[in-house]
């Protein structure tokens, strides 16, 4: 029997993703279209499959509908094979009827559904980090270690420590000290010497804290302890981990490569414009452990007298003398001429309109699904299935931080314009 045999991945959804609306207007967080192909949830599902581990559930709550049919076309594994993708929404049963009250209590609610399972670990995921990690060597940390449970940390610097929960470990790499997210002095005493973990004396100057990833494998007993310990406690973070820290072993496994927590609209937006420069911090094109999503079996792009530079363009696009800088440009996109596009993401269509549908629109003055003459777009974000008519000026004239439209289906979020899913944005329009 393989040493990960019984080893089963928990991925978190999260709760509403109030953090990323509206992107979130109609999906779940883990559902987010990321790369112009991908979604969030394929991330933390192809790193688990890179690393030999095929069973796995997604946790969620809110509007699972979208992620529950990419998950059903995208991750089927053979009649022969104990592996699978599945999606636990939350549910009300006699013993609970309550939603998930957190991260821990998403999990604890979701125990009766390993019962049949014989699980000795849980490796619990997020469903909103970018990063590439082979789960195997962090598995093998915490059963070389011997620990009950392993924290994945990533070492970091002063302006991001406040965001995160910090810990500090002795000489074995046990975690003696975990603070949630904390600030002013007391993030002053969680700086400890990164050089211990490998990092070369300049790093260690720069990224003095070791950030928790929000990442754990737990001895599958020792974390049913935790969880029927009290009740009350419902997240990992501010619960779980300090009395797991008090009570049993609590290992650190340190991760040094590209890792973003992509759960805000500025970290979103920046994660995905540096994926089209010519060296991201996070590579797609790693054949070693590629990122899997759903074959949509689409024709090439045509692009027609196009100005393209430093963006990404996805399969299905039909792109007619379009300037695009620095964007990311997704499925079944359609551009009509002189349209400008710079550092923004044009998410695309999840269906092609007919050429009869199209003729409706433009005899009928409607804007056809994609974006139409003459139109500018700066630093913005437009999700899918959005129709945006000729003449449009997405530029953030009056230079606003955060902003809702009162006559339109637009948002500013950190300077950022966003236009939701399947919005309609008529002819003439400046933002």
């Amino acid at each position: 029997m393989g040493r990960y045999d019984n080893v089963v991945a928990v991925i978190l959804g999260g709760g509403a993703g109030s953090r990323l609306f509206p992107l979130t207007l109609e999906r779940s967080k883990p559902a987010v279209p990321l790369g112009g192909t991908y979604r969030l949830i394929d991330v933390p599902v192809s790193n688990c499959i890179n690393s030999e581990i095929t069973q796995i559930f997604v946790l969620t709550q809110f509007n699972s509908a979208s992620l529950n049919r990419h998950i059903s076309r995208t991750y089927r594994f053979s009649t022969f094979s104990t592996g699978f993708v599945e999606v636990l929404a939350a549910e009300q049963t006699k013993e609970n009827e309550d939603w998930f009250q957190g991260t821990a209590d998403a999990v604890r609610q979701m125990l009766p559904h390993l019962r049949d399972w014989k699980v000795d670990t849980l490796l619990i995921l997020s469903g909103d980090h970018l990063y590439r990690m082979d789960y195997r060597q962090f598995l093998a940390r915490h059963f070389d270690s011997e620990a009950d449970v392993t924290i994945s940390v990533n070492p970091c610097g002063s302006s991001e420590a406040e965001g995160f929960g910090l810990l500090k470990t002795d000489d074995t790499g046990r975690i003696v000290e975990f603070k949630e997210k904390p600030q002013g002095d007391a993030l002053e005493q969680m700086r400890v010497d990164t050089s211990r973990f490998g990092l070369s004396r300049d790093e260690a100057m720069t990224r003095p804290f070791l950030a928790s990833m929000g990442i754990y494998v737990f001895n599958y007993k020792k974390l049913v302890e935790l969880l029927e310990t009290d009740v009350s406690w419902v997240d990992f973070g501010r619960e779980i981990i300090p009395a797991a820290i008090e009570k049993y072993s609590v290992q650190a496994h340190m991760f040094k490569g590209y890792w973003e927590d992509i759960g805000t609209i500025r970290a979103f937006y920046e994660a995905n414009i540096d994926l089209a420069s010519p060296l991201p911090q996070f590579n797609f094109f790693d054949a070693s452990a590629p990122i899997y999503t759903r074959s949509r079996y689409l024709p090439p792009s045509k692009l027609h007298g196009c100005d393209i530079d430093n963006s990404m363009v996805c399969e299905g696009c039909i792109l007619n003398g379009v300037h695009v800088r620095n964007s990311i440009i997704g499925l079944r996109s359609r551009i009509d001429k002189d349209v400008t596009i710079e550092d923004s993401i044009i998410m695309g269509s999840d269906f092609f309109e007919s050429m009869s549908e199209i003729r409706w629109n433009i005899e009928n003055s409607k804007p056809h699904l994609g974006i139409g003459e003459d139109c500018t777009i700066k630093r913005s974000i437009v999700d899918k299935n959005v129709r945006i008519g000729s003449g449009v000026k997405l530029i953030n004239r009056e230079g606003f931080e955060n902003y809702d439209s009162p006559d339109l289906p637009v948002y500013i979020r950190d300077g950022i314009i966003i236009v939701p899913k399947n919005a309609v944005i008529p002819d003439g329009t400046e933002i």
